[in-house]
């Protein structure tokens, strides 16, 4: 048994997420912690909603309400989204929590003691019309690297690079089009060189093991070719305050958002352990260097997984060039491997909130349930390169693969028993035929199980969609349906009791990726309790602020049933199917076209 953190992206509260937003970190770490603790390991999923930042600001200005009031509205729909979806976190919380400013407040006052936070004067933004302050996200132009026309003022999403406002050619403000102004002010620095061996060594080592995809331990050594300090502060008012004398009271100066945003991991696991009333808990998974943690992200966010975040790390701990001591959570793991995907197109275009070029997990979820979206996203999710969604292979991949192929399987296999015996029946003489079909679904666990774990789930569902073909291929060659003469009972019982194994084993595989279509399953075979354990959200108090409670995901997944062939049971009563999937009318594909504005085709 290992313990496995599964550290998951923060979704930023400015808005609801679309589906291109779980295709990179939702889906892929429910599946892959969900088939950790089926395989006996000690699982810790967490993140939350990201609340601070320059987004959450502007978007609160539009829309005339305040910062908080936006993240609380987003923060309850992102929940609601999320537990529909399946994703079964230990803790799901947020990151306006009193316990996350401590725990945030805590690891910079520490990297700070140990010299890793310089202070230097740079040039700031501000907007000559308003004389408001333009933070980094804020400001574009052409990347002076690749000449991308559209870089950000803190890293150019084209070819990764990190920048500074003033590297911009041609800068111009995204709130209104006009140039910036650039003044002197001062900020904290994160020395990113005085850390830099130690983090070529750890990164050297995660390439020496294989276990990163190729474009994620590319990209993270080349960043190792400009190490430069990089800010960690910011002029804004919406984020949290500074713990040093003299700036802890400037209302106009607080911590940038991704040196908060990271510390999420570790401030949610300290949440988690105090609310199950074992308050050090969470040192199992960030202190024992046997424990294995693994961040889910898209590819937009590697440098603050494979940079930032391990660099906070050494800080915190003194273990770059100036030294130092571990703060009083002592040394932290390291990433074992940042889990980044490529990024999910609609339609044959990029997702676009402000061109309405969009679909919200809501949208999807009310009116398809999350079996087709969980499916189509571990089938053609953009694991190593880009993926595009279409609502026409969405559409066909449902009815042909789930409804045509699974819950045909399914279907056939319950009615038959139904009808012929009203429960499964025992085993008599197995044939040549069975025992091959048997072996092969049982290989199945060991094939999609490794696969699922070198994070392969494009590869491992099609393993097991493959596997529940061959077996709607035994239906074929065995012919159960024409076995109705009297001496040809024992047999007809023999076969329908290997496809109720078979069935049963496959439920099992494919339980990862489709945890709700499996319980129904488990229904259809005779199972009275649930089979794999869902999410809930609910609502709690801050544990160190009485003002205030909110949402968060949890759940008590200990009875996870295990990664291995179980034996189905003689006599189990199993009652007449319904369909465990809904087929789609074609239709469909023009109607969500229409919704796009896509011409019809």
């Amino acid at each position: 048994m290992t313990r496995i953190l599964s550290a998951v992206a923060w979704p930023y509260a400015n808005g609801p997420r679309h589906i291109g937003h779980v295709a990179g970190f939702g889906v892929p770490s429910d599946v892959f912690s969900r088939y950790m603790r089926m395989s006996g390991h000690e699982v810790l999923m967490v993140s939350g909603t990201d609340e601070h930042g320059t987004p959450i600001l502007v978007t609160a200005d539009a829309q005339g309400v305040s910062p908080q009031e936006l993240a609380d509205e987003n923060n309850e729909i992102i929940v609601a989204d999320l537990v529909n979806l399946g994703l079964s976190y230990d803790l799901f919380t947020r990151t306006t929590t009193a316990n996350h400013i401590q725990v945030v407040q805590e690891m910079f006052t520490t990297c700070h003691r140990n010299g890793y936070m310089i202070e230097q004067t740079t040039s700031g933004a501000i907007s000559p019309s308003t004389g408001r302050t333009l933070p980094d996200r804020y400001i574009e132009g052409t990347c002076p690297i690749c000449a991308y026309p559209d870089a950000r003022g803190d890293q150019c999403d084209n070819c990764g690079n990190q920048l500074d406002p003033t590297d911009l050619i041609d800068p111009r403000s995204k709130v209104n089009g006009e140039t910036p102004e650039f003044i002197e002010t001062n900020h904290f620095f994160l020395d990113l060189p005085a850390l830099a061996e130690t983090m070529r060594e750890w990164l050297e080592e995660r390439a020496a093991s294989g276990t990163w995809r190729p474009n994620v331990i590319n990209f993270s050594l080349n960043l190792l070719k400009d190490m430069r300090p990089r800010a960690m502060s910011r002029d804004i008012d919406w984020g949290i305050p500074i713990p040093l004398e003299g700036w802890r009271d400037n209302p106009n100066k607080r911590l940038y958002v991704w040196f908060d945003a990271v510390i999420g991991y570790l401030s949610a696991s300290i949440e988690w352990a105090r609310r199950i009333g074992e308050p050090e808990r969470w040192r199992d998974w960030w202190s024992d260097p046997q424990a294995q943690s693994y961040y889910f992200q898209g590819k937009d966010n590697i440098t603050f997984h494979s940079q930032i975040w391990p660099a906070e790390l050494l800080a915190y701990a003194g273990a770059g060039d100036a030294g130092g001591e571990p703060g009083t959570y002592g040394t932290l793991n390291l990433p074992t491997q940042v889990v980044a995907s490529e990024f999910m197109t609609m339609e044959g275009r990029a997702f676009s909130t402000s061109r309405s070029h969009v679909i919200y997990v809501r949208e999807v979820l009310e009116r398809y349930g999350p079996d087709p979206l969980r499916y189509f996203i571990s089938a053609n999710g953009p694991e190593t390169a880009d993926a595009d969604f279409s609502w026409a292979e969405f559409v066909q991949r449902n009815n042909a693969e789930l409804v045509g192929g699974w819950g045909n399987l399914v279907n056939r296999t319950a009615t038959m028993i139904h009808r012929n015996f009203g429960e499964i029946p025992p085993v008599a003489d197995l044939e040549p035929v069975d025992t091959e079909v048997l072996s092969r679904v049982r290989a199945a666990f060991g094939t999609v199980g490794d696969l699922i774990e070198r994070h392969r789930q494009r590869a491992a569902i099609a393993e097991a969609m493959a596997v529940v073909g061959e077996v709607n291929k035994y239906i074929s060659v065995t012919e159960p349906f024409k076995l109705k003469a009297p001496e040809q009972r024992g047999r007809l019982g023999t076969v329908l009791h290997v496809l109720a194994q078979a069935v049963s084993d496959l439920n099992r595989i494919l339980a990862p990726f489709l945890p709700h279509a499996a319980n129904r399953v488990h229904t259809v075979l005779g199972g009275t309790s649930e089979f794999m354990p869902m999410p809930r959200s609910e609502r709690v108090d801050d544990m160190d602020d009485v003002t205030r409670d909110y949402m968060v995901i949890t759940g008590e997944y200990t009875r996870t049933p295990p990664w291995a062939s179980v034996p189905v049971t003689p006599g189990t009563t199993i009652d007449a199917p319904t369909p465990v999937f809904t087929k789609l009318d074609t239709e469909v594909v023009e109607s969500e076209r229409a919704r796009l504005g896509i011409p019809a085709s």
